[in-house]
């Protein structure tokens, strides 16, 4: 059996995909197919595992032998599923391998806003404190996670990682339902315009859908509270980054953070962009999801659905036929 596994590198390069091996004649590439190589790199390819590569009807025309498409991801947006399924191409997806990490740097990114860790640093590093007589510096002040409103949009496993790490540190947590449904009784369920209203911090974890594309948008911002910070680990379209902008550059919010923007790597006319100040916007570049152990379970994971595929078992197909 022809494997081909693309995109190799956008999984990390210190990863082992040695461990696909056993399962075929396996070949590598360190980019995406495109309809340009596909008729090379895919004759007589049965698996193709891919993670940002888009499945046009260009590429599924010049791989008539592809039988299962597996995403190095949990969003499977990229694969066209109506084009696959109507050829009979299943698509297989990875869930919950990047929980944890997610839900670790969702954390690392509000403690660095909200304690101005920055500045604080670099306070030290410029030998200003070494200059000075006093033992502290609280030039600016911080508050406490204890005590706190943590409002979460969308209750699923990352969700819910966070709100048990974010009540272990004593803050409250509320949640707003995306998807307009949810059975969690662990937490708060209220509306979006009462999270808005009460949240100290909202953290996102929520799919892109149409319900929640510009979710965040100036209305939104317009009923949160002043001193509120904005967490985006969900996806980069959640957000208005116009209106989030807008919204930072006049205090009507006091500090985000990103690590998903609409457009990847960042655009160079993104007003977020020219915002320099880190202690109101931090901007990472879409790592979340990255931990050594995430994106080793990712690979395993994905050789677990190309196995039992080949047993005959439907795995974490998304387009179950």
């Amino acid at each position: 059996m022809k494997i081909v596994a693309a995109e190799i590198d956008s999984v990390g390069k210190d990863i082992d995909y040695g461990i696909l091996q056993d399962l075929g004649e396996v070949t590598f590439y360190r980019d995406k197919i495109t309809g340009t190589n596909a008729a090379e790199r895919l004759k007589g390819v049965s698996v193709l595992a891919i993670n940002k590569t888009g499945i046009t009807e260009e590429i599924l025309n010049q791989a008539p032998d592809l039988k299962l498409i597996c995403e190095f991801a949990t969003g499977f947006d990229n694969a066209n599923i109506a084009a696959c399924s109507a050829r009979g191409i299943k698509v297989a997806n990875v869930k919950d391998y990047s929980s944890a990490s997610v839900a670790q740097h969702t954390f690392a990114m509000y403690f660095y806003l909200l304690e101005n860790l920055r500045h604080y640093d670099e306070f030290v590093k410029s030998g200003a404190y070494g200059a000075q007589k006093h033992f502290s510096c609280l030039d600016i002040p911080f508050s406490e996670l204890d005590g706190q409103t943590w409002g979460i949009v969308g209750m699923g496993n990352i969700g819910k990682r966070v709100a048990k790490a974010a009540q272990a540190f004593g803050a409250h947590v509320i949640f707003y339902a995306s998807s307009g449904y949810s059975d969690c009784t662990d937490y708060e369920q209220v509306s979006f315009e009462e999270l808005l209203s009460r949240s100290d911090v909202i953290s996102l974890h929520c799919p892109l859908s149409e319900k929640t594309a510009d979710l965040m948008n100036r209305k939104a911002f317009a009923q949160m509270k002043p001193s509120a910070y904005l967490l985006n680990v969900a996806r980069g379209p959640v957000v208005n980054e116009r209106d989030l902008y807008d919204a930072l550059i006049s205090g009507q919010l006091q500090g985000a953070g990103l690590d998903v923007l609409s457009a990847e790597p960042i655009a160079v006319d993104n007003p977020l962009a020219g915002i320099r100040d880190s202690g109101r916007l931090l901007i990472t570049p879409h790592m979340a999801w990255a931990s050594t152990e995430a994106r080793t379970r990712c690979v395993r994971e994905v050789r677990e659905n190309i196995l039992a595929w080949q047993n005959g078992e439907n795995r974490n197909i998304v387009n179950g036929m």
